[in-house]
């Protein structure tokens, strides 16, 4: 994160400051009584802050305001998860301080160290104008990194008990699905969805469930891998400074990380929506195929024919995510104005799920077959 990327702390997010210094006195670097807070004002989900302690700068993370589901936002668990793969991973960021005591400043959080770069979100930053390859080099960066992740060596760095890798992909469409279910139960009556016969949500689902394959390798899977989620070297767009946001990382399919990184890469740019706007329908960016070509030759897997499935999967869990987000702004739980699209984009979401389901269809069978439920 470079200078300028943070803004004045958003109105009812401000952290007590006379709390937090108590937390940080002795226990960090820096002068805690000059203490002052800013926050970065990108993402949608967990806050962050970059807290200065005189000279010395930390990144703090906390979960959003407002109640989450259970076992979501993790911040100490993240911390926790940092600390094992830091060392064995440098685009992992190192944690500083964890402080598990919710009533600090209202939720669990931890401190660990800035690090300086570049996240492209929207649109082209200016520092790479006057690089034709720019595009392509954070391309070939995205693709890298996800292997280079995929390639950490979870026996040796003592990280396979962070998960089940055994039975994942069936627990995947399972805890998405039930996820998607309880947040349409909070707006069933507030008209933001279509019903299901109409948005075939459950259709989709079905259409996981009936298909899940078994899982193709046991690694790290970060969960919500993504070009917005790296840092990037101001002056090298091919150089990655940091990998963010760990809080759902586990062991498990890579091919989960895979379908989901594809899903933001592939999707067309539309208004107010919540993933980056840069991506394979950008010139300049790989395509799909080529992004998909790179990664089978950093990390020396063939996925090319497997991956459609795991792209379904991540329409789907992306489209849970902005719906529960979008349930937490309906309920009053956040006023942050760039929620308030989010339900158009969930139902973007699971229209885009069931015409690739379909198009699958249509290849298996020669003929313009509908898929059924299952389980009808």
């Amino acid at each position: 994160m470079t200078a300028g990327d943070t803004a004045p702390v958003r109105p009812g997010e401000e952290l007590p400051l006379d709390a937090l210094r108590g937390a940080l006195r002795g226990r960090v670097a820096g002068d805690v009584d000059a203490l002052s807070v800013a926050q970065f004002p990108g993402g949608f989900s967990n806050l962050t802050y970059l807290v200065r302690a005189g000279d010395q700068e930390y990144v703090l993370r906390r979960a959003p305001l407002g109640p989450v589901p259970k076992g979501a936002h993790d911040m100490a668990r993240e911390a926790h998860l940092l600390e094992r793969i830091a060392p064995v991973l440098p685009v992992a960021p190192r944690p500083v301080l964890v402080v598990e005591d919710a009533s600090v400043i209202g939720s669990p959080f931890y401190l660990m160290e800035r690090r300086h770069g570049t996240v492209v979100r929207t649109e082209m930053p200016p520092a790479y104008a006057a690089l034709p390859d720019a595009p392509r080099r954070m391309s070939e960066a995205l693709a890298d990194t996800l292997a280079d992740l995929h390639a950490v060596d979870i026996d040796a760095a003592g990280l396979r008990g962070i998960g089940k890798p055994e039975g994942f992909n069936a627990r995947q469409v399972a805890g998405w699905a039930g996820r998607w279910r309880r947040a349409r139960e909070a707006l069933k009556d507030t008209g933001d969805l279509p019903p299901p016969a109409e948005l075939r949500d459950e259709l989709v689902i079905a259409w996981l469930e009936a298909h899940t394959p078994p899982e193709s390798a046991h690694t790290l899977v970060h969960n919500d891998f993504k070009l917005d989620n790296l840092m990037l070297d101001p002056a090298d767009p091919g150089r990655v400074t940091a990998l963010l946001d760990w809080e759902m990382t586990t062991v498990g399919d890579p091919l989960v990380d895979l379908g989901l990184t594809l899903t933001y890469w592939t999707m067309p740019e539309q208004p107010g929506r919540a993933p980056n706007a840069v991506g394979a329908h950008v010139p300049g960016f790989l395509s799909r195929e080529e992004l998909l070509a790179r990664y089978e030759s950093r990390s020396a897997r063939h996925v090319t024919s497997s991956v459609p499935w795991y792209e379904v999967l991540g329409h789907f869990k992306l489209a849970v995510i902005v719906i529960q987000i979008f349930a937490r702004y309906r309920a009053g739980q956040t006023s942050d104005p760039r929620f308030a699209p989010l339900a158009g984009q969930a139902e973007w979401l699971i229209r885009e799920a069931w015409r690739r389901i379909t198009a699958l269809s249509d290849v298996h069978s020669g003929g313009d077959v509908e898929p059924t439920d299952p389980g009808a």
